[in-house]
């Protein structure tokens, strides 16, 4: 039967679907997957340049889905296109795994409070920007240029979903900056996982 699923698995995949990965996770082994992925989101999935997000301590699910997206097309990136296609979906798994189990704390700036956060972003990102749905990403920290760009992405149809599409539809360009810089003044510390 395993076999029998495995197979049906891997048709789905071939096919362009997103099935998820038969085994769950390794994080030991998508440590050594995420040494492609250190220039742009770090080893402990802090991002070292603006254009990248924050990786560490995502939920696996959000982490999963978004790696085969990519690797189906049914989201494209010029660089993770190209990265997802040579991963298997057990790879793409492990290094999830690895990224998920880092914690993300966040701290809103001093004197800010989190009853001012942006009310169309807090039931899903939290108002420190901390992911409070496991299909959902993380925001604190995120550089506003980052932020901004994806919500305009969400608003002109560049990127789809079925949350985030209408949620930006309805924002002006001035709504997605205050948002952006809103999770932008959040600190973000990235904790390694338990030993």
């Amino acid at each position: 039967m395993k076999a029998l699923m495995t197979l049906f698995l891997g048709g789905l995949m071939l096919a362009g679907g997103t099935a998820v990965p038969v085994q769950a996770g390794d994080p030991e082994a998508g440590r050594k997957i995420a040494n492609m992925c250190r220039t742009c989101h770090g080893i402990d999935g802090y991002a070292t340049i603006p254009i990248a997000p924050h990786i560490g301590g995502e939920p696996v699910e959000y982490l999963e889905s978004q790696l085969m997206a990519f690797k189906t097309g049914q989201r494209q990136h010029e660089m993770m296109s190209v990265v997802t296609a040579g991963l298997t979906a057990q790879q793409i798994s492990d290094v999830a795994a690895w990224y998920a189990a880092h914690e993300a704390r966040a701290t809103l700036p001093e004197g800010i409070l989190a009853a001012n956060a942006p009310q169309a972003c807090v039931s899903c990102h939290g108002a420190d920007g901390i992911s409070q749905l496991l299909d959902a990403p993380n925001l604190a920290g995120e550089t506003n240029i980052y932020i901004d760009t994806q919500l305009k992405a969400f608003k002109r149809g560049k990127r789809q979903h079925d949350i985030m599409s209408d949620v930006a539809a309805g924002l002006s360009d001035a709504e997605i900056r205050e948002i952006a810089d809103w999770y932008a003044a959040v600190g973000l510390e990235i904790l390694p996982p338990p030993e």
